[in-house]
């Protein structure tokens, strides 16, 4: 299965697609949809969700995870990550492609066991788990992948994944 794997935001979104089958994982895409902050705020919305679909279309994926957003002390930076968010639960369900959601923290525990694992540690540990010689890069594109691998690894636990 293709699993996709989303990091929201509404400057850059993350994107990784992991190809899993039975206990082996490996990277087929990873990457970031950047939007230009001096653009209305729903012409960044819409290049997002174009951009999103072309990436489901090209890839296919049958199942997906999105990370939750958190609020933090930055409001307005919360309610950017929420209509990010938004926007690519819209675009999967368009899609007809169910989608998980993890907090940050759980897909720090389900990867390292650690749900306060520093970025670092996580990269070290996706490249490990998918083969990659070097830690993925940029950070939005790490987590991206993060999140598909513990939609994986929770699929796996309830006999899901194959």
């Amino acid at each position: 299965m293709f699993v996709l794997g989303i990091d929201p935001g509404l400057t850059s979104t993350g994107y990784g697609i992991i190809a899993s089958s039975g206990s082996s994982e490996r990277a087929v895409a990873a990457g970031v949809i950047r939007t230009e902050p001096s653009q209305p705020v729903t012409q960044r919305l819409a290049e997002l969700a174009r951009d999103l679909r072309q990436v489901v279309a090209e890839h296919e994926p049958t199942a997906a995870a999105i990370e939750q957003v958190f609020v933090n002390k930055n409001r307005q930076t919360a309610m950017a990550v929420a209509r990010a968010s938004g926007v690519a639960l819209l675009v999967l369900a368009e899609a007809g492609i169910e989608v998980g959601e993890y907090t940050p923290s759980a897909v720090k525990k389900a990867l390292t066991g650690s749900g306060t694992a520093d970025k670092t540690q996580m990269q070290r540990v996706i490249a490990m788990r998918l083969g990659l010689r070097t830690p993925p890069e940029p950070a939005d594109a790490a987590d991206a992948l993060a999140v598909a691998l513990c939609h994986v690894q929770h699929g796996a636990v309830a006999g899901e994944a194959s």
